[in-house]
């Protein structure tokens, strides 16, 4: 029995890992990579397996960097199910079909851009000077039905005419909604099939909701194998949710591999108690300075953390009701399926709100916004307020023109509530906002938004506790504290020093640790 690590093997996106028993194939996530656009562009457009030759699939939970291909999987012949949670199979529903207009949204953005610098290159060669901003404007008027929206028609036929590339998208919304038929969903603590003599059963992992650890079983020559796959860990006393899971069906204890994440294998989280502290001190200064606060945020899991606590401190009267919006459509949805699984609740959500009769997510202060161009106006609000707004990242989405918008005002304060891979925007932004504080009085930095450069003067705050990953004592609460007997295990979605500092951590306290790298195979 072997498991090869195709993705989320050596980094921390694009998770997707086959465990072969010699009669199935089983995949374990289809994630997209996420980072540098050029460099993930190639990553995800290459399938590192055969899809036909998969039989199943099992999906740990519905973040993008653990789902995101999946429509890739079943347009190219696979043939099988994919197996998750109720709650995962119900958010997929809207976060693939966001990711499918994602996809379409981003390359009709580069082909307008790519032409639109071609044709400005043509004007200038036949006026042999540079265009003016009214020349430049009656060329993107060529490009565009109105301020918002792209034409794609001509964008297309003038690619076309010209011979230029045209980039494609991954995958388009209507590809993402086919896959949406091949999802299962099933609850928690409950055996399913998915090959021959090979069950998955799922246990809450407290990452986001519907978020499982998948303990597979696996019949072999009259010997039963155990393979447990994290997925991501959550945190231990988050709100809303459930916490990881320490006790295991007697049947489920003994693993003889268990697939680790380590996205914070050597790193310590500030203290869950501490959320609602530090984000009254951040609104409360920003409202000080008469500025907004900005928060990127996965539409999933992050957006209701955020808005819950908000909602207490509101509640309680300790900070000023500014306004506050929500801004993705997305995040809007997913919020409705929070509401519609309120036994993943932990019992502190449902003294503080469902006992009272309030809805933890929705209040009088709050807005969920829908339309483009009510964003754009938001935007531009100078008003002081609150926006969630996504990607999380800060690699696309609506967060960008907020973004440009705000980034220059030393009024605003960019709050970073997650973890950022490298080569993101948000990395940049954390990075430079800590750089400003150690080096105060050093020139103001620059960052790249859609192309184009704006002074970070706004200030730039983080909170480590909002992270939905566990920390490096939170994971070894899973290894220390729970009633598994663990084989060997297998460290995955981490960068390297995440990575190699928890795995020497394991190796220390007796475990059999390795970290296997893209397209290893490990055999047990």
């Amino acid at each position: 029995m072997e498991c090869q690590f195709l993705g989320g093997a050596g980094e921390v996106t694009g998770s997707m890992h086959v465990l072969n028993t010699g009669r199935d194939q089983i995949m374990m996530d289809c994630g997209m990579f996420q980072g540098r656009r050029k460099e993930s562009n190639e990553k995800n457009r290459y399938f590192p397996v055969d899809p036909a030759k998969i039989t199943n699939m099992v999906l740990s939970h519905a973040h993008i960097d653990h789902s995101g291909r999946i429509p890739m999987l079943t347009q190219a012949g696979f043939s099988g199910r994919i197996i998750t949670t109720r709650p995962t199979q119900n958010a997929l529903s809207y976060m693939l079909l966001d990711s499918g207009h994602i996809q379409e949204s981003d390359a009709q953005y580069l082909n307008y851009k790519s032409l639109r610098t071609f044709l400005y290159q043509e004007e200038q060669k036949k006026k042999n000077q540079q265009l003016t901003n009214k020349e430049k404007s009656e060329v993107k008027r060529l490009l565009k039905k109105n301020p918002y929206d792209l034409d794609s028609d001509a964008i297309a036929r003038l690619q076309n005419q010209y011979g230029l590339d045209t980039i494609v998208p991954l995958y388009t919304q209507e590809q993402a909604n086919q896959a949406l038929s091949y999802i299962d969903g099933y609850p928690y603590n409950h055996e399913i099939p998915i090959g021959r003599d090979t069950t998955v059963k799922f246990y809450v992992a407290g990452h986001i909701l519907g978020s499982a650890f998948s303990v597979f079983t696996v019949k072999d020559n009259g010997r039963i194998r155990k393979i447990l796959y994290t997925g991501d860990v959550g945190r231990f006393d988050k709100p809303i949710l459930k916490n990881p899971t320490l006790t295991f069906d007697e049947q489920d204890t003994k693993i003889d591999l268990m697939i680790m994440e380590s996205t914070y294998g050597n790193r310590e989280h500030g203290p869950v108690a501490d959320l609602e502290t530090s984000l009254k001190k951040v609104l409360l200064d920003t409202q000080e300075r008469g500025g907004s606060l900005i928060i990127p945020a996965f539409a999933y899991g992050r957006t209701q953390e955020l808005v819950y606590v908000l909602h207490k401190l509101y509640e309680s009267g300790q900070v000023p009701r500014l306004p506050i919006y929500v801004d993705s459509p997305l995040a809007s949805n997913l919020t409705r399926v929070f509401g519609e699984h309120p036994e993943t609740y932990d019992k502190e959500t449902h003294t503080a709100f469902l006992e009272k009769g309030l809805n933890p997510f929705y209040f009088d202060k709050i807005r969920f916004v829908e339309t483009v161009e009510e964003s754009m106006r938001l935007s531009r609000d100078e008003t002081p307020h609150v926006v969630i707004s996504a990607a999380g990242m800060c690699e696309a989405g609506r967060i960008l023109h907020h973004l440009r918008f705000k980034i220059h005002n030393p009024k605003n304060t960019i709050l970073i509530v997650g973890y950022m891979a490298e080569h993101t925007l948000g990395r940049r932004i954390e990075e430079l906002g800590a750089q400003a504080v150690q080096e105060p009085g050093s020139p103001v930095p620059e960052v790249k938004i859609l192309g184009k450069s704006y002074p970070l003067a706004a200030r730039v705050e983080k909170i480590e506790g909002f992270s939905a990953h566990a920390d490096k004592h939170e994971l070894d609460r899973l290894i220390t504290q729970s009633n598994l007997e663990i084989g060997k295990i297998a460290v995955v979605h981490g960068e390297a020093s995440q990575s190699n500092a928890f795995a020497a951590h394991l190796k220390e306290k007796g475990y059999d640790a390795v970290i296997p790298g893209p397209g290893d195979v490990l055999s047990f």
